[in-house]
């Protein structure tokens, strides 16, 4: 009977801290930082869930309620905030696009937008508006229609939406998911967040990262909101990460400050 109560009494407890903890959705592309960050708040225990931006805000909005919401654009944030849903919304950090080539490749700066456009080259993206990396690469095929009429048309067309969408196939556990793609030969080259491909090529040296050229830049902000109903502790989760602190980890991880400098 004391060994009962012992088990139902630990499960008690478990079950206590779990509803303790701040629940935070963030994009994929900040699991790396937003694992260090939740490790090293110390107020609280922080869990966080994963996903395309776009899916987790859907989730909110149809009565899904984490405290937090971090999101790889400020536009998803300020749709709940319109809504009466979440607010004030934040920029905590920023991102740029970059390009990973497949090893063999033959591809760089300069060269990039004739690569894309080659018909033999399988271009890769995310998933537009379930996932911002996916606007970011529309916005990228835009600016290619200023340096070559007829750009956007064929990017837009060939492109493959590898990832980020409601029906893609969930990311490797244990991989980078772009790294794994072009392993998968699903793309030759495949635009995706700058930190995202820096990761894929930590883990695999023969993959190629391309800086996009300053015609095609896209630049990332990345919008944090406390959701309907969060406790304080979620508000001081969400100072924490714009600390010094806070911000140098995300630094640590890639990303660039939230406050423009």
């Amino acid at each position: 009977m004391r060994t009962l109560f012992l088990v139902l009494a630990a499960s008690l407890a478990l079950s206590v801290h779990a509803e303790q903890a701040i629940k935070v959705y963030a994009a994929g592309s900040l699991k790396s930082a937003m694992n260090e960050l939740a490790a090293s708040y110390s107020n609280m225990k922080v869990v966080a869930e994963y996903g395309a931006s776009g899916l987790l805000r859907d989730r909110i909005a149809k009565g899904a309620r984490p405290e937090v919401f971090a999101s790889a654009d400020m536009g998803n944030p300020f749709s709940l905030e319109r809504l009466g849903l979440a607010g004030p919304v934040k920029r905590f950090a920023r991102n740029r696009m970059c390009a990973l080539a497949a090893p063999g490749v033959q591809v760089d700066s300069d060269t990039l937008l004739e690569r894309m456009l080659d018909p033999a080259i399988k271009l890769g993206t995310s998933t537009p508006k379930s996932d911002p990396s996916g606007d970011y690469a529309w916005q990228l095929f835009e600016k290619a229609e200023q340096v070559r009429p007829g750009a956007y048309t064929a990017l837009s067309g060939k492109a493959r939406k590898l990832v980020g969408g409601p029906d893609s196939p969930p990311p490797p556990k244990d991989r980078n998911v772009y790294g794994a793609l072009i392993a998968e030969g699903k793309a030759d080259i495949l635009l995706a967040y700058c930190t995202g491909v820096r990761e894929a090529k930590n883990e695999n040296v023969a993959l190629q990262v391309i800086e996009v050229p300053t015609a095609l830049a896209v630049s990332a902000d990345y919008g944090m909101v406390l959701v309907l109903d969060s406790r304080e502790e979620a508000w001081y989760f969400v100072q924490f990460v714009l600390s010094p602190r806070g911000q140098s980890i995300l630094m640590k991880h890639g990303f660039a400050p939230g406050e423009y400098k």
